[in-house]
């Protein structure tokens, strides 16, 4: 049991990979506080839990929205009024956000999608630091995905504010390092939850043509397990991998089980972060 006598908080869990990743933590040991905006999906969840947890186990289910920065603060102090101590946080609450070219979006859902996606890690983040500094330890995994590594036209909240993620996940494992406190960003892969229905149902006037028949062909074909980047968040979240922090981990590309031989060079190396290009790096001498 991986995560036995570890204490977790996952956000945006009633349903979909937050779903996934607490059925995980409960089977690997863990006791877990979840929350979601829907109450009745977020009982099912709880309930769903608890068949799968022990007598030791601990399961809680609050609903609110983690973009408000008061409902963040109440999620925090109730997690460790009931629990105690908090040593793992999985900031998996998201949206995709308005969908069309940038001059045809409402500005509202824009502002809105960046608030879900970006501000609910900072408040997270912010008022579970603290706590995690007092203990001088603590693993945080924030979602990120393929909206941090190219450009997604079309969808444009989404991939600014998880490139922005990935770009805090790198700033605050700076941040911890003297406090023993991993903090990572993944990549669950092309996963078939509701926002790949998101998609389809937006059709291709707002998608644009190929990104709506590349998630037809990923809905059609199954998508990637919600298991595999389940079981990266189990993995970061253990003793296992200890040490290993400022990354943005790919759960279907990246060697994640084998992490922890290379900590050393991952330590010392850009490997899994986000970097500016230049002529060089690509064989131009352009730069003097």
């Amino acid at each position: 049991m991986k995560l036995s006598g570890r204490n977790a908080i996952i956000t945006g869990a009633n349903r979909g990979f937050g779903f996934a990743v607490a059925k995980k933590f409960v089977e690997e040991g863990a006791s877990v506080v979840i929350c979601g905006r829907d109450a009745d999906q977020l009982k099912k969840a709880v309930d769903t839990l608890k068949t799968r947890s022990s007598q030791n186990q601990i399961i809680i289910g609050l609903p609110l929205d983690v973009s408000d920065e008061e409902n963040v603060k109440k999620l925090v102090t109730t997690a460790i009024d009931k629990l105690k101590r908090i040593d793992i946080v999985v900031n998996n609450a998201g949206v995709y956000g308005p969908k069309g070219l940038i001059e045809d979006v409402d500005s509202k859902e824009w502002i809105s999608a960046i608030h879900i996606n970006l501000l609910s890690v900072f408040f997270m983040c912010k008022w579970i630091l603290p706590q995690m500094k007092k203990n001088n330890s603590g693993k945080i995994i924030n979602l990120s995905g393929g909206g941090a590594t190219a450009p997604l036209p079309r969808i444009s909240a989404y991939a600014a504010s998880k490139a922005a993620v990935v770009r805090l996940t790198e700033t605050l494992a700076e941040e911890c390092r003297d406090y023993s406190i991993d903090i990572n960003a993944i990549a669950p892969g092309a996963l078939n939850t509701r926002l790949l229905d998101e998609i389809l149902e937006s059709g291709p006037d707002a998608v644009g043509q190929s990104f709506y028949e590349k998630a037809q062909k990923q809905k059609a074909d199954g998508g990637t397990p919600l298991d595999i980047g389940a079981s990266l968040c189990v993995y970061l979240a253990s003793s296992e991998s200890d040490g290993i922090t400022g990354k943005l981990i790919s759960a279907v590309w990246d060697p994640w089980q084998d992490l922890a031989q290379y900590r050393e060079d991952l330590k010392n190396s850009d490997i899994y972060t986000l970097r500016r290009i230049v002529g060089k790096d690509r064989g131009k001498n352009w730069e003097t």
